[in-house]
């Protein structure tokens, strides 16, 4: 499969407000004891936009309220402040989940079906007749490579099967907006790889996705936009091409330059033989991004988001 890496996605408007898909108000949430007591801050005043059209990439170390802020979108969980909207719906009213797909990070199959069988009853759940149902089951198989499979008991697949064949049934209603966490877990790099390309694909066709990972080089190979979350708290937001930037350094690419004009760089760059080639800002990795987030925001407290 061809190697796509993600790009800026013209179509996707920042002022039209029907181009937002999720949005979130001083969003929070604080789970309490049995005696009402509060227990942990779990969500703190997020607010967030997910566009139409766009892979808007949630990241955050375990507890940072990735999770929680998943479940509050999907009407799991109430709020405690703040609302949730998506399709412009409060989170709360279920009849939004009929638009929307949604591949958690423990897929909780069961074991015993096949990958028919398995599409054929999500399928059933969502009333779809039985000719549309072997239509979409077929499609699917083949766009997550299980066509070897489609009669194995999931019981016998692997882990990276199984996140495949997740990903198929969170498909089946041909959803507008796609829930995906961990996407990639369990997959080898060929695996990985395929599973990116599909994603980009998806995006292509029109479907807006929240993608949840742990996996750094994923997020930064395929979100358009991300948020950074830890300890509850926003701590940046925007779009991966800016956040990566490395804003006080610059970065010139040349050839054919003897070494008098690599010593005086620009002015003779413009007088010399040598082509300038690339003047923009080197990148750093979305690892190193959020490593330096989480370390400042352990010594520095409070919110950082910058917002875009």
């Amino acid at each position: 499969m061809a190697t796509t890496t993600a790009s800026t996605n013209p179509s996707v408007s920042v002022t039209d407000p029907t181009n937002v898909i999720v949005e979130t108000r001083n969003l929070g949430k604080i789970y309490r004891d049995f005696w009402g007591r509060k227990k942990v801050n779990a969500l703190k005043s997020l607010d967030i936009e997910v566009r139409r059209g766009e892979i808007f990439g949630l990241l955050g170390p375990n507890g940072s309220g990735k999770s929680t802020t998943i479940k509050l979108m999907l009407g799991l969980l109430f709020p405690t402040s703040g609302r949730a909207f998506v399709f412009g719906k409060d989170a709360t009213d279920v009849a939004k989940n009929e638009r929307i797909g949604y591949l958690p990070e423990e897929s909780y199959l069961y074991k015993f079906l096949n990958a028919e069988e398995t599409l054929d009853f999500y399928g059933r759940l969502f009333d779809m007749p039985a000719s549309v149902r072997r239509e979409r089951t077929e499609q699917l198989i083949q766009m997550v490579g299980l066509q070897r499979a489609r009669r194995r008991q999931l019981k016998e697949y692997s882990k990276g099967m199984t996140r495949r064949i997740g990903l198929a049934q969170a498909l089946i209603n041909e959803p507008e907006f796609l829930v995906l966490d961990e996407p990639t877990t369990g997959l080898d790099p060929i695996g990985t790889r395929e599973m990116k390309d599909l994603i980009l694909r998806l995006r292509e066709q029109g479907k807006t996705i929240l993608l949840c990972s742990h996996q750094l080089a994923d997020v930064q190979d395929v979100c358009d936009r991300v948020a950074i979350l830890h300890q509850g708290e926003l701590k940046e937001l925007g779009r991966v091409d800016s956040l990566l930037k490395v804003q006080d350094v610059t970065q010139i690419h040349a050839k054919g330059l003897d070494e008098k004009t690599k010593l005086e760089i620009k002015e003779l760059i413009a007088r010399s033989t040598g082509e300038m080639l690339r003047m923009d800002n080197p990148t750093t990795t979305m690892e190193e991004l959020f490593l330096d987030i989480v370390r400042e925001s352990e010594q520095r407290p409070g919110r950082r988001g910058s917002g875009a």
